[in-house]
């Protein structure tokens, strides 16, 4: 087949979809798993969105005259104390830390160099210009 890939092991396994729209017309035609072919035959359930049980048309009109509920109802709010937050505080900036890639003695070497180097350059820029509009400011004012 056109749109088929070959893998390593010889098997052949369809071609990634290219597009947004392709992906969408891939997954509407896949039947999704665990289906039994008795049940595919049957007319598919109302599209619900993911982890969400299908509502009855009755389950949506009661719905729509009550406030969500809130969900921190039961939930106290309770503070830690200043020495248990400062030490969760320490703990997490160590952590960070740990995730840092710390440049090597010699990249260290080299930043610096490159740092310095092009401070003295914008040094003599700067003070070209100063000296240069100063004269031109004299000159015209005189």
């Amino acid at each position: 087949m056109a749109d088929e890939v070959e893998r390593e092991d010889g098997a052949e396994r369809p071609a990634r979809p290219a597009g947004a729209a392709s992906r969408r017309e891939q997954r509407r035609g896949a039947r999704p798993a665990g289906r039994s072919d008795a049940e595919a035959g049957k007319k598919p359930a109302k599209a619900t969105p993911a982890g969400k049980p299908a509502k009855s048309d009755s389950d949506s009109a009661d719905a729509k005259g009550r406030p969500t509920p809130s969900r921190d109802k039961d939930r106290k709010e309770t503070r830690a104390g200043l020495f248990s937050r400062l030490g969760r505080f320490l703990r997490e900036v160590v952590a960070e830390l740990k995730k840092v890639i710390w440049p090597t003695r010699k990249q260290l070497v080299t930043y610096t160099a490159v740092v310095l180097v092009f401070v003295a350059f914008m040094i003599a820029v700067i003070s070209g210009l100063d000296l240069a509009l100063g004269k031109g400011v004299f000159w015209l004012f005189g």
